[in-house]
């Protein structure tokens, strides 16, 4: 048997967490946690759970390279990495590669592993794989395996893994799904069920931002796998930088990221004063390069830090009380990116006031709604985002009015970036709008489509069934993008097809819609009809603002 934490540990997970994982805390005194309150991040990783019956093993003669299984792995389980084949360097024997197809990357390998003990066994990795083999049916580039068959190989290829070194985020555009899933996620192994929707979409925000987020999530489910005693998911990486992550109320959790963002205003504006009315003492050539820097791009971030690091050497040296208030504020030099995260019982319900004032300041902030159309944390009760004919609590007899249409709110605005994304529909479209999102100067909103065992499905196919539903046109993808000016076009645009389902033939994989048809025939049929008639409206009214060009996305369905 396993040791409840590796030995390879920290102090104190190995003093206060393990026994909290075997749930002796209560035996701990005092003395042993932290004056502050302040506990180390990162720690699911020392989190064994080893709760899966089968994992996914990787065939590397039949991958494509896509990096969808590592896209929409709900808890970082399964990572790509692209290295140097020098790296592979006292490698297990079972380590498996293949030669990797880049332009940017030549004479490179790439691999994907899982981590064995942190698997959940949901099977979604192999639900969206593309890659299928000609010669035996049904075997993919990724298939579900007994665990305990490959456990013990599976350890040692991990461990390997994790000491090749990640890749230079400038080598790859990390704005696309391949390029995201090389950089190491900031957010893994959480406690979330087994198959969630909703946690892709935050690991994938930590792979396109990184250590420049500040997070302001709303108390619900992402706030319970996020920030729960006894383990956290967030991490740092190497050089010790990750997310900033803060919980709040629903009723002001809007408002609080509102705040964080008009601090992180208010220092840098300090700061840049400090650095203009230090510059003959600092250098004036290295005050220009901080306070003209062009940090739009990667490199260009990195070079602000480079610039950073030097300014806190030369403020060192400065006996003013200039440079000491200074050093103070010195890191929002660096372009924070601040995102509003929380659920549709948050965005849509309670929180709504606050979503909307945040909306109408004006200000640089992100909003990501993980769109579950249910109260998930709580017990499943109806939100102003539960669709027509579902079932849930406060909806016996199914739901009787539509799904309110949060994304249509915002663009009303006309300064909102507003996009309607899922990420098992179209992982393209989804890289897009995050960092369109995100390199947007004003407000945006991301409204994310996050499957959720309280749909009752197979959460297996938690990817595929987004799909079908952004096939029956019940959840259309779409960005509105203030900025897009140019005469003749529409600043909105419809990224997903015409529905070619009907919304019935979906709705019935879902227990929250079968069990009022078995229940109660009539009224389901008649709020499916109607249900269906909000469908074809709504599509018409959205293929009313744009032209669609779909030439951009054929790549995806060729699989990328």
């Amino acid at each position: 048997m396993r040791d409840i934490v590796p030995a390879t540990a920290p102090d104190f997970v190995q003093r206060v967490t393990a026994m909290m994982l075997e749930g002796k805390g209560n035996l701990l005194p005092v003395s042993a946690l932290p004056v502050d309150g302040t506990f180390p991040t990162g720690t699911t990783q020392y989190e064994k759970r080893s709760i899966a019956h089968e994992i996914p093993i990787f065939d590397p003669e039949i991958c494509i390279e896509c990096a969808k299984c590592a896209l929409v792995c709900p808890h970082a389980a399964i990572r790509m990495k692209v290295f140097e084949p020098a790296a592979l360097e006292g490698s297990p024997d079972t380590f498996k590669v293949r030669q990797f197809r880049s332009r940017e990357l030549p004479d490179h390998v790439m691999t994907i592993q899982v981590a064995p003990d942190d698997c959940t066994g949901c099977g979604v990795c192999v639900d969206v794989c593309p890659a299928k083999s000609k010669e035996e049916v049904r075997h993919k580039a990724i298939n579900m395996e007994p665990k305990l068959d490959h456990l013990d190989v599976e350890r040692e290829n991990w461990d390997f893994f994790l000491t090749i070194p990640e890749p230079d985020p400038t080598s790859l555009n990390i704005d696309t799904v391949k390029g995201s899933q090389t950089q190491i996620p900031l957010m893994e192994f959480s406690g979330a069920c087994s198959g969630c929707g909703e946690t892709p979409y935050l690991k994938l925000l930590t792979q396109l931002i990184g250590d420049r987020m500040l997070v302001a999530n709303a108390t619900g489910c992402s706030s319970i796998y996020g920030g729960n005693l006894p383990t956290t998911p967030w991490r740092t990486n190497d050089e010790g930088r990750g997310p900033t992550w803060a919980n709040s109320l629903f009723e002001d959790n809007a408002e609080f990221g509102l705040g964080m963002r008009m601090a992180l205003d208010r220092e840098n504006n300090e700061a840049r004063r400090l650095v203009a009315e230090l510059g003959p003492e600092i250098g004036d050539d290295l005050a220009t390069a901080l306070l003209e820097a062009n940090q739009t791009t990667i490199e260009g971030i990195a070079l602000q830090r480079a610039h950073v690091d030097e300014l806190v050497e030369q403020l060192a040296t400065i006996d003013r009380e200039e440079a000491r208030r200074l050093e103070v504020v010195v890191g929002t030099l660096v372009r924070k990116s601040v995102w509003i995260v929380g659920g549709d019982g948050w965005a849509y319900d309670i929180g709504f006031g606050g979503v909307d004032h945040a909306l109408a300041s004006g200000r640089n902030i992100n909003i990501l709604v993980l769109d579950t159309e249910v109260y998930s944390n709580t017990g499943g009760q109806a939100s102003k985002a539960t669709p027509r004919g579902a079932v849930a609590k406060f909806a016996a007899g199914g739901k009787a009015t539509a799904k309110k249409d949060l994304g249509q709110i915002a663009m009303a605005y006309g300064n909102v970036y507003v996009a309607h994304i899922a990420i098992g529909a179209n992982n393209t479209q989804t890289v897009k709008a995050l960092a369109e999102a995100e390199a947007y100067p004003g407000p945006s909103i991301v409204i994310a489509y996050s499957t959720c065992i309280a749909h009752g499905i197979d959460m297996t196919t938690s990817m595929s069934h987004q799909k079908d539903l952004v096939d029956s046109g019940y959840w259309p993808l779409f960005r509105y993008d203030p900025t897009v000016t140019e005469e003749g076009k529409h600043p909105f645009k419809l990224d997903s097809r015409a529905p070619k389902l009907q919304f019935s033939e979906v709705a019935k994989k879902e227990a929250r819609y079968a069990m009022l048809a078995r229940a109660n025939p009539a009224r389901a049929a008649t709020l499916m009809a109607q249900a269906q008639e909000d469908i074809d409206e709504r599509w018409a009214m959205y293929e009313q603002f744009t032209e669609v060009d779909w030439a951009q996305y054929e790549d995806e369905e060729a699989g990328e």
